[in-house]
């Protein structure tokens, strides 16, 4: 683990004087691959740039309506594929990510390492993921020293390789000694077994990333006569494995990686190129993307007396449907206020 980590770091701290000019603005892919080089028509530089557009401000008195949900974000829709691609991939040697433009998951990856996003535990740390997910309410945050970062943290490195990677498979091949013999060991039941090296950490692609969940607010301001909606939590989401006695990993669920203030990701959101299949002059930024709901997501939950999510009473198709009434019913009430 320690080699991979020291060769991934070294890959992420050494830098080409190519990229320098816009990577110190927000550390993004540009058209500039080369000093005097522009692989294009123009340099693209009004997205790496620009300036976040800031949030209306909203008074209590204004809001005369309100539902908090939860949704995800499927990555499989194609809809959500500018989310998803491209792919990146951390090899024993290098952080492979694309030239142009990067997947929503490298971003966020990117200025987690940085110490740029404020990372915060889906469940109480202290209780080593055995307690009651409930990191949506952003109690519990993962920070590293004062001015340092993952690089220069050891404690807060430590922490962090569980959110962002996990364990991979036992080593099968023996360890040998300096005069090739297999190294034996003495287990606490009294029995002996080969030695092997200790599991290696695999990160976390983009390729593993199937969901993004979200917690957000619906709400009318009269003050605008609008019918509004803020973001105001996200969470990566991977597949949850487990691996039976024969080394068999089968899915058995989906995990919640973290979850990020929404607010605070926009700052980084803003400056990074989103694809746009129909016009490669009109790439948006991930802050365009979701400022615009250009995403399909499903309501897995809403404020509730019971506090409880859909799947709870619903599963199946039946899910699916409960999701759409509550949509449907956040759009009547915004009707039925408007209409006189």
């Amino acid at each position: 683990m320690k080699s991979l980590f020291i060769s991934v770091v070294g890959v992420f701290l050494l830098g080409t004087t190519a990229n320098c000019q816009i990577e110190e603005i927000n550390g993004g892919p540009v058209n500039v691959p080369t000093d005097g080089i522009i692989d294009g028509v123009y340099i693209q530089e009004h997205i790496p740039t620009k300036r976040m557009i800031p949030y209306t401000n909203v008074r209590e008195a204004d809001a005369i309506w309100s539902r908090r949900v939860w949704q995800y974000i499927d990555l499989r829709e194609k809809i959500n594929h500018p989310l998803y691609y491209p792919l990146d991939e951390v090899t024993p040697y290098a952080w492979v990510r694309n030239a142009s433009r990067w997947s929503l998951w490298t971003v966020i990856r990117q200025h987690v390492l940085n110490g740029d996003l404020r990372v915060f535990s889906p469940y109480n740390p202290l209780s080593f993921g055995l307690g009651v997910i409930d990191g949506d309410q952003l109690k519990y945050p993962i920070d590293p020293q004062p001015g340092l970062n993952f690089y220069t943290d050891t404690a807060f490195r430590e922490t962090m390789l569980f959110y962002i990677g996990e364990l991979g498979a036992q080593s099968d091949v023996p360890l040998v000694d300096e005069y090739g013999d297999n190294i034996i060991i003495d287990l606490p039941d009294g029995s002996q077994s080969f030695q092997y090296d200790p599991p290696d950490t695999v990160w976390f692609n983009s390729s593993d990333i199937v969901q993004y969940r979200i917690k957000e607010d619906w709400f009318i301001d009269k003050q605008r006569s609008v019918l509004d909606t803020r973001i105001i939590a996200l969470a990566p989401v991977v597949y949850k494995s487990d691996i039976d006695a024969n080394g068999n990993r089968s899915i058995s669920g989906t995990r919640e990686l973290f979850w990020l203030y929404f607010p605070h990701c926009r700052f980084v959101f803003n400056n990074y190129f989103v694809y746009n299949d129909r016009n490669d002059s009109q790439w948006m930024s991930f802050d365009d993307l979701f400022w615009k709901r250009r995403f399909n997501s499903v309501i897995y939950k809403e404020s509730n007396v019971y506090d409880r999510e859909i799947e709870s009473y619903r599963t199946g198709l039946d899910a699916l449907y409960e999701s759409d009434e509550i949509k449907n019913e956040i759009r009547n009430i915004e009707h039925d206020i408007w209409s006189f």
